[in-house]
């Protein structure tokens, strides 16, 4: 038997908030993956529990992999499986620049930010899309392996999050840790009260983050 990998066009679904500010010549733009079996509606709702963030451009970019939920057939996502995930990597580092191309074409500053399932695909795009990002936050999910074993690949400062109850990531996250500290990376932890989850305490931090990030940068 062959297995042939057919390349294809298809239509990814991207949500956009506009800052609050009527100036938006050169916003912040905050682009966010979602976790497994959710959608680019929750992210963007998340995101926008960040304080401070009205100031930013929020993009929510939901995963091509789209199926129904048991019971009330809502409409999630995933980014990939393992079947033949490398192509599905592939495919997803430039659906995320073609989103880059998009929505932040006129930025100032670009972050990703990547939950769970989600977190290892904002990883990779902070890694290789352009131009090169000026942070990255992951929360409850792994750095990408393929970027951790890729010595040319180069992240910008970096915000890892942990729920103290999350029973998930947590056993993991001392392995991202060591590999930021290995690779010279300049990031910051942060424990909160909570499990796997994107909540207030996560979003406080997050907030104080972004606004040292810009500050530092002028």
């Amino acid at each position: 038997m062959n297995v042939l990998s057919i390349p294809t066009p298809t239509h990814g679904r991207v949500l956009v908030e506009e800052p609050s500010s009527s100036d938006t010549s050169s916003p912040c733009v905050l682009i966010g993956c979602h976790g497994y079996a959710q959608n680019a509606a929750i992210m963007l709702n998340d995101l926008g529990g960040i304080p401070g963030i009205d100031a930013w451009r929020r993009v929510s970019v939901q995963a091509l992999n789209r199926f129904y939920t048991r019971g009330d057939e809502a409409v999630v996502a995933s980014w990939m499986t393992r079947e033949d995930r490398e192509d599905a990597i592939a495919d997803n580092i430039q659906y995320l620049q073609n989103v880059v191309n998009a929505v932040a074409a006129d930025a100032k500053t670009v972050v990703f930010l990547g939950f769970s399932q989600g977190a290892s695909m904002a990883s990779r795009a902070a890694a290789r899309v352009t131009p090169r990002p000026a942070g990255l936050i992951v929360l409850g999910g792994d750095i990408s392996p393929d970027v951790k074993d890729d010595p040319s690949a180069q992240l910008p400062p970096v915000l890892l999050g942990c729920g103290v109850r999350d029973t998930w990531y947590g056993g993991r996250m001392d392995k991202d840790v060591a590999f930021l500290q290995s690779r010279g990376i300049a990031h910051d932890v942060v424990h909160f009260d909570g499990g796997h989850e994107f909540n207030a305490g996560f979003a406080a931090a997050a907030g104080a983050w972004l606004a040292r990030l810009t500050s530092a940068a002028g």
